[in-house]
Order: structure tokens, then C-alpha cells, then sequence
């Protein structure tokens, strides 16, 4: 049995890890478009980014002021867990204190804060359940300027490939500098409304700069990413080489009448950690 305190505990060190240290993925893809960028205004900008993150680990605080609304995946294999949903309320409670995050969690209508990053269904929790005898949990604290500029068309089966990019560049241009670029980019296409979202949201997890096994999918992405840096948005949308640091599409089978597509943008400080437990 994986005891309820066993997984507050997991979460809480989760949430410290998230916020103070970016995956080696993401900071790798940010020291590249550095080294990579001719813009003197880009280069700054990116040269600030890697100070804030370096400033952060070594401080041991928070790297951005929004640390995020609570969202958290978890895999559940064969395994007995004692009260999971509050082993993970109170993870983010302790994790709210301790940190310490801000506290973003409100009412949608009063705006009143709950004052410790709980409240009616959040954290957002998504299961999932997979082979193996583990729990694993992924924190994904959501920062909202990003997480404001995310979309969703119910596209007509027709318009296919050329449809998901146009929409997606469309998505980014909307956007320019509001969700503090380099950005990542989810792409969700098929199943129904709320999967394609989910499916876009979820490719964020995926690490930045490995291909896509599925060949077709992998070129996409690249299409993709080409356009998105093309327009010249650049860090903060102040121009320069690098909009974006990648794009990660996945998909689910749809409807013969539709084609879903959910875009998921991530900032700079695309946050995530995850950890396992065992019986």
C-alpha cells in the first residue's frame, strides 16, 4: 500500500523541483537559440531568460512569479494507493506553504482566493492507467499568459495538414509576445473537443528536441516549428531567430465528420517534474 503521506510528500518535492529547475531539455533548447541568435535585442533577451533560471537553482526560489495553476498527471498501474485524490490536495497545500507558490487558485465568478491552490477540481488531476506495478505523478504548474492563448477549432475533415498549420501560425500570431516567448507549442488533433486540448497539453510533457517516431508526424512538427520562427516574433516579441523552441503534436482516431484540433502554448519556463512510487 502507498500511503496517502507518501504521495503529499511526493507532490510537495515535485512542485519544489518544477519551479526552481527547469528540465535539462528545456534549458539545453534555450542555451542553443542563445548561441544561435544574430539579433542583438534577441540575444539579450535570451541572455536574461538563462540568468533567471541560473539566479533561481541558485537561490533555491521560484523562477517565475506565477508559479502556475496545480495540474497534475498521473499513471496508475497495479498498484494499492490509500486516498490518492487527497494525497494530492495536500501535497499542493503543503507545497503552497512550504516553497513557497503563490497563491493563484479563485473563484471564476467572485474571484475570491482560496489561498492555497486548491479548491473545486483543482489541483486538475488526469489518470491514466497503465501496465506495471507503479504510481507515477507529473506536476505541470500552468502559467496563465501562456495558458490564455491556447485554442480550438472543430476543423472540417478536409482540410487536413494544410488546415493544422494554418491554424496553429494563426494561434502564434495571435499570441506575438503575450506568453513570454521562446515558446513550446502542443498540438492535439482528432478525438472530440475536450481530448484534442487534453492531447495538446499533454504533448508539453514530451522532451524538447526528441522526433516523433510516427514519420509523418515528426515532418509536421517540423513544418511547423519552420513557420513559427519565420515570423520573426522572436523572445519576448521583441524579434529574433527563435519563436518557439519546438512543436509536439499528438493524435487520437475522430469522428468520420470532424477534425478537432487543440494548440497548447507553453512559456519559456516550460515546468514539469515527475517521480515514482512503488508499493
Amino acid at each position: 500500500m502507498i500511503a496517502s503521506e507518501r504521495v503529499e510528500e511526493e507532490v510537495c518535492r515535485l512542485f519544489k523541483e518544477a519551479v526552481i529547475k527547469l528540465p535539462s531539455d528545456v534549458k539545453k533548447a534555450l542555451k542553443d537559440a542563445y548561441d544561435n541568435e544574430t539579433e542583438e535585442v534577441a540575444r539579450l533577451n535570451l541572455e536574461a531568460v538563462l540568468d533567471n533560471i541560473k539566479a533561481a537553482e541558485d537561490m533555491g526560489v521560484p523562477l517565475c512569479q506565477d508559479t502556475g495553476l496545480p495540474i497534475i498527471f498521473v499513471k496508475l498501474g497495479n498498484v494499492h494507493v490509500e486516498n490518492l485524490y487527497q494525497g494530492i490536495r495536500k501535497g499542493v497545500k503543503r507545497a503552497t506553504r512550504e516553497i513557497p507558490l503563490r497563491p493563484n487558485v479563485v473563484d471564476p465568478f467572485t474571484r475570491q482566493n482560496t489561498g492555497n491552490n486548491t479548491g473545486q477540481l483543482i489541483p486538475q488531476i488526469d489518470v491514466e492507467l497503465v501496465e506495471g506495478d507503479y504510481l507515477e505523478i507529473t506536476v505541470f504548474p500552468k502559467g496563465f499568459g501562456s495558458e490564455n492563448n491556447n485554442t480550438l477549432k472543430m476543423a472540417l475533415p478536409g482540410e487536413g495538414e494544410e488546415g493544422v498549420e494554418y491554424f496553429v501560425l494563426d494561434t502564434v500570431l495571435a499570441a506575438g509576445g503575450k506568453p513570454c516567448p521562446p515558446i513550446r507549442i502542443g498540438v492535439g488533433i482528432g478525438g472530440s473537443s475536450d481530448l484534442a486540448l487534453k492531447l495538446a497539453k499533454k504533448a508539453l510533457l514530451d522532451e524538447v528536441g526528441a522526433k516523433n517516431p510516427d514519420e509523418r508526424l515528426a515532418r509536421l512538427e517540423e513544418e511547423i516549428l519552420n513557420q513559427v520562427n519565420a515570423t520573426g516574433i522572436g523572445p519576448m516579441g521583441l524579434g529574433g531567430k527563435t519563436t518557439a523552441l519546438d512543436v509536439k503534436i499528438r493524435t487520437a482516431d475522430t469522428h468520420t465528420a470532424g477534425l478537432p484540433i487543440g494548440v497548447c502554448i507553453q512559456c519559456w519556463a516550460a515546468r514539469k517534474a515527475t517521480g515514482r512510487l512503488k508499493e
